[in-house]
């Protein structure tokens, strides 16, 4: 009898944790470019992929998503974004990290150097993140669409995607890399197809866009959520802690 009520008693202890532990609250905070970021409604159809990560997690989990358009590593630090995130992030906490886009442009107030200044900020990123007790993972940038006569993709983000990759390993952080999947996804879906995911629209189609877009960098909702599931399917292969809180 005694033994009984031990196992009932040790029962409701492992199901009082348990859902402690699916309870417990997580945050997601998102850095990066204007392939990632939130858009007015005034933009449609065009959607950063960040903007659809809530539909890929758990109840427990919020996700901040502050990637902003024309930002860089360098001007995503310099103009004060960072501080305020850093100042909210919680042990436990995710930061997902993705710049290059703009890092790559002459402008001085975005230019960084792939090879020096590049992995420099991100490296202050990951640093501080984990100062925090949280968990930062890097991710390249992902494709534009720009083929070449004949059919295939162009780099058109160079020694950037490198750069990530190498600063990911030096710092043992865990690294996405999203150039490559999505260049397999719109080189599967080839020159026209691809143009459904990203920002297209005949003229009329959007009363905001009256004469259309052509637009091969930015995605639409649908790509925003190919992109999206892009990520999650490679945190779940590498097994990444985030995989408990995703759907």
């Amino acid at each position: 009898m005694k033994k009984s009520i031990l196992v009932v008693f040790l029962g409701i202890i492992a199901l009082v944790a348990l859902s402690f532990k699916s309870s417990e609250k997580i945050n997601i905070w998102m850095i990066g470019d204007s392939t990632m970021a939130n858009k007015k409604a005034d933009k449609a159809p065009e959607t950063g992929w960040g903007m659809v990560m809530n539909e890929f997690v758990t109840e427990n989990v919020t996700v901040h998503n502050h990637a902003l358009n024309g930002r860089s590593s360098k001007s995503f630090l310099n103009e004060g974004r960072w501080k305020a995130i850093v100042d909210s992030i919680q042990p436990g906490d995710y930061v997902i990290i993705q710049f290059g886009h703009n890092d790559e442009k002459v402008d001085s107030k975005l230019h960084t150097d792939a090879s020096t200044t590049f992995k420099e900020y991100l490296k202050k990123y990951i640093d501080e993140t984990r100062a925090k007790g949280a968990n930062p993972i890097i991710c390249s940038s992902i494709v534009r669409r720009h083929f070449d006569g004949n059919g295939n993709l162009k780099d058109t983000h160079g020694a950037y995607i490198n750069a990530a990759r190498e600063i990911a390993l030096e710092t043992n952080t865990p690294y996405v890399d999203m150039e490559a999947k999505t260049r397999m996804l719109v080189s599967k879906l080839g020159p026209e197809k691809s143009k459904e995911i990203y920002l297209f629209s005949k003229p009329g189609e959007y009363p905001n866009r009256p004469n259309g877009v052509e637009d091969s960098t930015h995605l639409n909702g649908a790509g925003a959520r190919q992109v999206a599931g892009l990520f999650i399917k490679e945190v779940k292969k590498q097994k990444l802690p985030l995989t408990k809180s995703l759907r």
